[in-house]
């Protein structure tokens, strides 16, 4: 037997209690690395999880389908093992000793067994549905109980689907609102916020982007940021895709990565590599990237600090989450006239056209990009682009529409700079402009002629 103990999460949090482990010597290198996942994926959050999966049999099955079947998951992990903790401690059985109750003498499963306990998994979901969970976290709960018995050759039934709905709708922040929350944040969560409402990410990407992503265009000067987010990082792992980021959000970044390169009173200055973390964790005097949790965390705390939510938890979720800001990126980028497809496209959404898109290349969708305009602060200063929209807007056309509608229509466009696309869309703008002006003598002309 091994002795081993764990006192740190993953990304070097001291837990509250060391957890204390007895396990046999493992024998291969998958089973290293099996026994690894589990305790990076549940130390973190339940550290009581991970003796409770390690020394059941059954568990670590369930593990191991998702490690080398499926992503890989910590989050799909954790919902499932948590969902058989709640069923093992209803039952008051162990998880490998559900198992072997629903196998005969010779391992094969056992059809009594089985629909006994399909009708406890229905008195479990009673139960759960009693203390009012929410319709996705029941379903999820009955997810991981499943899986434990699929993962054994064993199939558990309900006779009814459960809902998956969420009781509990999100809304997104308006641009004054995410404006309030930039000016009440430090610089770290300023380059939280604009990245997640500018550049659409999930938070789950967000904490696993590089310095690398940014290099290039950050140091050129280039903006929108281009950034590349590879299958790997995305949720589901399926396919990779392109998003930018605004000049909000590159400004913020680039006043952070300085102040992370001048160190503070608790932070050594850091050297900043191709693989240093985009967003760090602080707790940590190696730069290590921060968590989804604390990610959650610092945004719940500065909406209470707003005042959009309460201050004291309801036991409810509110309508403003950290998600919502992703929400922003898309509702903000449909009313600017994106089309939808791009709009999903750069949020790593998958869609039929999917590789059309990403056919067209990274020049042609920061076009689209920088035509939408997309932002949190209203701009302090009024540009000549600025005054034209106004002028476009008081003959009743869409500015945003016009500049998204062009950049649509060249695929081959390349921004050089920023000069050069403000000098290109006002080009567009003033052909707009002036084409209304015509139709109008023209309508006027013909209303006199037939007068």
């Amino acid at each position: 037997m091994q002795a081993l103990t764990v006192t740190h999460s993953p990304l070097g949090k001291k837990l509250k209690a060391p957890i204390e482990l007895q396990l046999p010597e493992t024998q291969s290198r998958a089973e290293e690395k099996l026994r690894q996942y589990v305790i990076n994926s549940l130390s973190w959050k339940m550290p009581s999880l991970v003796p409770f999966t390690l020394n059941n049999d059954s568990t670590l099955e369930v593990a191991k389908h998702l490690l080398r079947h499926r992503t890989g998951s910590s989050g799909t992990l954790y919902q499932y093992i948590y969902g058989i903790h709640r069923f093992s401690q209803w039952t008051n059985i162990q998880p490998d000793q559900l198992i072997r109750n629903c196998q005969d003498q010779d391992g094969d499963p056992n059809p009594k067994a089985l629909a006994k306990y399909s009708r406890l998994l229905d008195d479990f979901v009673g139960e759960l549905q009693a203390e009012e969970l929410a319709p996705g976290s029941i379903s999820n709960h009955v997810k991981g109980v499943k899986a434990l018995f699929r993962a054994s050759n064993l199939k558990l039934e309900l006779a009814y689907s459960l809902p998956k709905r969420s009781i509990y709708k999100d809304r997104s922040p308006t641009p004054e609102e995410l404006a309030t929350l930039l000016d009440l944040a430090d610089i770290r969560v300023k380059t939280i916020i604009s990245m997640l409402g500018l550049g659409g990410f999930r938070t789950g990407t967000l904490v696993k982007l590089q310095y690398r992503h940014v290099k290039r265009d950050l140091e050129k000067g280039t903006i929108p940021i281009h950034i590349h987010v590879e299958a790997e990082i995305t949720k589901g792992k399926y396919h990779d895709y392109d998003t930018f980021l605004g000049q909000e959000a590159a400004d913020y970044l680039r006043l952070y990565l300085q102040a992370r390169r001048q160190g503070t009173d608790k932070i050594p200055p850091e050297t900043i590599t191709d693989q240093t973390p985009l967003i760090r964790n602080m707790q940590s005097k190696i730069p290590l990237p921060i968590t989804t949790s604390a990610i959650h965390k610092l945004v719940h705390e500065l909406y209470q600090k707003a005042g959009f939510i309460p201050q004291q938890a309801a036991g409810r979720r509110y309508d403003l989450r950290v998600h919502s800001i992703r929400k922003f990126f898309r509702t903000q980028l449909a009313a600017l006239g994106m089309p939808t497809d791009y709009i999903e496209y750069m949020m790593g959404h998958t869609i039929s056209t999917y590789h059309d898109i990403q056919m067209k290349g990274t020049e042609y969708l920061r076009g689209i990009y920088s035509a939408s305009a997309l932002s949190i602060k209203p701009k302090t200063r009024v540009s000549k682009i600025d005054a034209l929209k106004e002028i476009i807007r008081a003959w009743g056309l869409n500015p945003d529409e016009i500049l998204t509608r062009e950049a649509l229509a060249r695929p081959n466009a390349t921004v050089i700079s920023r000069e050069q696309l403000e000098e290109r869309q006002m080009h567009q703008l003033s052909v707009a402009l002036k084409q209304e002006l015509l139709k109008e003598i023209r309508e006027e002309q013909h209303a006199t002629t037939n007068k």
